[in-house]
């Protein structure tokens, strides 16, 4: 028995069952089940979200009358501090002193309580605000950063100090680049 003449019949069936696999236009969750709530929906709640977010940043701001830039991913950020030398790259290990606060000035994480923070940039492991940050410096850079929960903690905190969905404020000082 011969396969070749099989085999273009077996690529038909397997694609008839991916296509009609992918052509749902409900949205499954991890049970298996189909919700009736159209994605435009989701899309638009999380709009909703990042523009009161953001709305809340503005007003912090303008209460302590911080002029802070602003980057595409919705970063603020100010460099109080310079710094030596080149901007770090990915890559690069950076050791940083910082103190992590919520915008009502609770602090949740310092330096001074758990240790300096050492990471590889680009790898992960490390809030996504704060690499992107952390790319904005040099080594003896002091920078502030307010993060939108989309690049800290997200919608469900860290199960300690940060609360879900917060914004946090990271106040950070590079003390030492390496490659």
């Amino acid at each position: 028995m011969r396969l070749f003449p099989l085999i273009p019949k077996v690529l038909v069936l397997f694609s008839m069952m991916l296509i009609s696999s992918c052509s749902g236009s409900q949205n499954k969750h991890e049970n298996g089940k189909s919700s009736d709530i159209p994605l435009d929906t989701f899309i638009d709640i999380n709009r909703s979200l990042v523009s009161r977010e953001q709305d809340t940043i503005k007003a912090y701001l303008d209460s302590l009358n911080l002029d802070m830039q602003t980057t595409g991913t919705g970063l603020w950020y100010i460099i109080d501090e310079p710094g030596e030398g080149q901007l770090i790259k990915s890559g690069q290990t950076v050791k940083i002193d910082y103190q992590i606060k919520l915008l009502d000035g609770t602090v949740c994480y310092t330096s001074e309580e758990r240790g300096p923070r050492e990471f590889l940039v680009g790898r992960g492991g490390v809030e996504s605000g704060l690499e992107e940050g952390i790319l904005l410096m040099k080594e003896g850079s002091r920078a502030r950063f307010i993060m939108p929960p989309h690049l800290a903690h997200g919608l469900i905190g860290d199960d300690k100090e940060i609360p879900a969905r917060a914004i946090i404020l990271y106040d950070v000082l590079v003390t030492e680049v390496n490659n």
